[in-house]
């Protein structure tokens, strides 16, 4: 099943295969029928022509290889949100400089979200550059949780923190002994649905430039139906990341798909840190 998620669409391995099995089902016969061409390859009699052998990657994709990259790309995040919330000063300091501080979370999030678009969208996934998207967003993770922290108190950084793994626990567990399945048209609404939220959040911030605010990230109704909305989305993002992983390991991809893989979980992930963030903030300072 070809996958409409950006992150493997792109894929060129799992493009090949998903398009492989396909061209399996509606044209080629059993290889036992197939004739012996003059240069000794087999034909296969409906297309007159022997089919390309597919490309045998020196090391396939698994579980244990998308576990390493998970772990190395979330690592990182954790290591450059600690080294951002150490090495800042401190926010009730009112004789403070805190303009650097602000200028890293914004080079943070905006570099961020640009490598999260150019490792969605490129066919040949890089290490390099889904180690440097998980440095950016740890950043800009820090430095927002730093903020929350001087504003509400109460260990809500590590109560969102703590229930970030939970969600991640519980939906690895939903997925694999329930059998749950995201099917295309719910795939389409996720993607849909995360495009949508992140064209608001833009919106948001341009227009917050000029005074203007639409409330999606205030403390009121709709900033808490925002945030209840992302934080579901994000479930159903690492629903989709799971079965993905599956598909490609079944597939047998290369190893470096791997990467991928860690860069669409550590995504969904920091979506549901974020999320539930806000609404831990939100319920603590009421």
């Amino acid at each position: 099943m070809q996958s409409n998620n950006p992150v493997w669409s792109r894929s060129e391995g799992f493009s090949q295969q998903t398009s492989r099995a396909g061209h399996a089902q509606q044209g080629y016969t059993d290889p036992s029928s197939w004739n012996i061409s003059q240069g000794g390859q087999p034909t296969d009699p409906t297309h007159g022509y022997a089919p390309p052998a597919p490309p045998r990657p020196t090391e396939r994709m698994t579980i244990d290889s998308v576990v390493q990259s998970t772990g190395i790309s979330l690592a990182v995040v954790i290591v450059a949100a600690f080294a951002t919330w150490v090495l800042t000063p401190n926010l009730n300091n009112p004789f403070v400089d805190l303009s650097p501080f602000y200028a890293a979370i914004t080079i943070g999030s905006l570099g961020a979200f640009g490598l999260s678009m150019v490792n969605s969208f490129k066919r040949v996934c890089s290490p390099a550059l889904v180690i440097a998207f998980a440095a950016l967003e740890g950043v800009a993770l820090g430095g927002i949780s730093k903020i929350i922290d001087a504003q509400v108190g109460g260990g809500v950084v590590m109560q969102a923190v703590l229930g970030t793994f939970a969600a991640f626990a519980g939906t690895l567990a939903a997925y694999k002994f329930m059998n749950i399945r995201v099917g295309a048209r719910g795939r389409k609404f996720v993607i849909s649905a995360m495009f949508g939220l992140v064209g608001l959040s833009v919106l948001e911030l341009v227009l917050g430039m000029f005074g203007i605010s639409t409330g999606i990230y205030n403390d009121g109704a709709i900033g808490i139906l925002f945030a209840l909305a992302g934080l579901a989305l994000g479930v159903f993002m690492l629903l989709m990341d799971f079965d993905n992983v599956e598909q490609g390991i079944a597939y047998g991809l290369d190893k470096r798909e791997s990467w991928r893989a860690a860069f669409g979980i550590t995504v969904s992930l920091v979506w549901i840190y974020t999320n539930l963030l806000r609404l831990l903030a939100f319920f603590s300072d009421n």
